[in-house]
């Protein structure tokens, strides 16, 4: 709980650094590795997560909405937080600075550098939302509503979480690496928080994107045929 309240609260300096250096851009995936922890912060134009796991064990994430506010600040809103859900719904905010390709973090007099891992550009990079999922053969749409599964990419780097924004739960996330080559959809999982036991497996989809639509299709983490429709959000 700690080390994701640190964790947490470096983040939202990070964000307000955004917005003080913007001849830079912080979009894109970030991380800092200790020598027990590696944390991931993702960033896309209006949406950030945060995650910190171990070799062996997930550990906690966090996230939301952020846009620029006309102070030269950065506003949030947490959506998310595996650790602490009574943090859902508010909104901190900090400072930061960069340094070239990282990202400098002062908290309590302690410096922590981020180390830049992409740029943010990919085909499939942003915001996206599952709105429809194949059952006995048949697509069927998917309500929109509080409760949501949403994943956030970069340029490289992956991340779904489950949750529902008016109560505060949080159902379950997982992350890591991708590609997205020649129709094809390849995951590498670094951390999932219902089974560290799949950490290191690679998952191909097949998958196609026709403007804000993504057809997703293949057999999901249990080996059980899956077929989805995401929408960029």
């Amino acid at each position: 709980m700690k080390i994701f309240a640190k964790t947490g609260m470096l983040f939202m300096l990070f964000l307000l650094g955004i917005q003080q250096l913007k001849a830079q851009s912080a979009e894109g995936a970030w991380q800092v590795k200790t020598d027990s922890t590696t944390t991931v912060m993702l960033v896309t134009p209006d949406y950030f997560t945060i995650t910190t796991y171990t070799p062996t064990a997930f550990v906690s994430t966090m996230g939301g909405t952020w846009q620029a506010t006309s102070e030269g600040n950065a506003s949030t809103t947490i959506e998310f937080n595996s650790a602490d859900k009574s943090q859902v719904g508010q909104h901190p905010d900090a400072a930061a600075a960069f340094e070239g390709d990282q990202l400098a973090l002062t908290l309590g007099g302690k410096k922590l550098v981020f180390t830049r891992v992409d740029d943010g550009i990919a085909a499939l990079a942003g915001r996206w939302q599952i709105t429809a999922r194949e059952a006995n053969g048949k697509m069927n749409s998917m309500p929109s509503g509080a409760r949501k599964t949403i994943k956030i990419l970069t340029g490289t780097k992956f991340q779904w979480v489950a949750i529902n924004t008016e109560t505060g739960e949080f159902f379950g996330t997982g992350g890591g690496s991708y590609t997205f080559e020649n129709n094809v959809y390849t995951e590498k999982i670094e951390y999932f928080s219902r089974d560290n036991n799949r950490v290191g497996a690679s998952l191909s989809f097949k998958g196609s994107v026709n403007g804000n639509k993504w057809d997703h299709s293949g057999k999901s983490s249990d080996g059980k045929p899956l077929h989805e429709e995401w929408s960029r959000r």
